[in-house]
């Protein structure tokens, strides 16, 4: 019998992320898969309320896929996933069965990431990127290249 995959896509609703989002249900969820999706808010002392100091260290707990929907309980994290995301997971959860989870962590998106990767334990992660150029990655670094060469399970880069 096959162990309980972790399926993890890191998502900050731009476009790169809905189109890795999209092609992990497409090409890599199944039927009793848990899709987790990552979600990395600015660090610092920027959250002086809520829930975000309870969970500043270990992330939040994992948000079950009716709160993900609910702008109430997401206000709450200082997230707002967009109608299109929503729509694309709640989709994806009920036509292949699978379990679609969220966790939120607040820092620096390349270290919490494999944090993720590592806490969580995830099979695998899917991850958009945003295409910067040469010089731009230079200067900027790309946090998928970080994730490539440092997680510890299979990294998968979708380009838009």
């Amino acid at each position: 019998m096959e162990a309980e995959r972790r399926i993890g896509v890191a998502v900050d609703f731009s476009p790169c992320s809905k189109a890795a989002l999209k092609w992990a249900i497409d090409n890599v969820a199944r039927k009793g898969d848990h899709l987790i999706l990552i979600v990395v808010r600015p660090g610092g002392d920027l959250y002086e309320h809520g829930e975000m100091q309870l969970w500043a260290v270990s992330g939040s707990p994992f948000i079950p896929l009716p709160e993900f929907c609910d702008a109430h309980t997401m206000n709450k994290y200082e997230v707002q996933p967009d109608a299109e995301t929503v729509d694309i997971v709640t989709t994806a959860a009920s036509q292949k069965e699978i379990t679609v989870l969220v966790k939120i962590y607040w820092g620096d998106a390349r270290e919490k990431i494999i944090e993720a990767v590592d806490n969580i334990p995830l099979s695998s992660l899917v991850m958009g990127n945003r295409g910067l150029g040469k010089l731009q990655r230079v200067i900027m670094g790309s946090v998928s290249n970080y994730v490539v060469n440092n997680a510890h399970c299979p990294v998968t880069v979708v380009k838009t």
